[in-house]
């Protein structure tokens, strides 16, 4: 996995997820064995179907907080409600683990104000850029 993940930093540091975003969190049928990891030696949410690597989330954490920073998913897989899924999951996992997120990512923003029912995850302090207005929607 880690070749993938290779290739997951190397996507999120040059595009994000505008074709196809949907941060509805409808869900695909093929993406129903979607899996989600920590990779945290590279600080990356990845989000495998089957045995490729569909999306990442790169994260910073600080303390109990963790800063989500950029989404994408590879060319394949967009359209499908991959990234929704990640972040969702991601959040959830966050409210289990009793963690926060600050969020910079503008999906994962456009994802937190389409789903309020995530805003008890924001980190009250450090919220991000969640409620900035209109995100990218593309």
């Amino acid at each position: 996995m880690a070749a993938n993940a290779e290739d997951m930093i190397t996507l999120t540091s040059a595009e994000q997820d505008s074709g196809g975003a949907n941060p509805s969190g409808t869900t695909a049928p093929d993406a129903e064995d979607l899996v989600i990891t920590d990779n945290s030696e590279l600080g990356i949410y990845e989000a495998t179907i089957g045995d490729q690597t569909a999306a990442g989330l790169v994260y910073n954490k600080i303390g109990n907080r963790v800063i989500l920073r950029a989404t994408s998913v590879l060319p394949e897989f967009r359209g499908k409600g991959v990234a929704a899924r990640l972040i969702g999951g991601v959040l959830d996992e966050l409210r289990i683990q009793g963690k926060t997120a600050t969020i910079t990512c503008p999906f994962t923003a456009a994802f937190v104000n389409a789903h309020p029912e995530y805003a008890d995850v924001l980190d009250p302090v450090f919220p991000g850029s969640h409620t900035t207005g209109q995100e990218h929607e593309h």
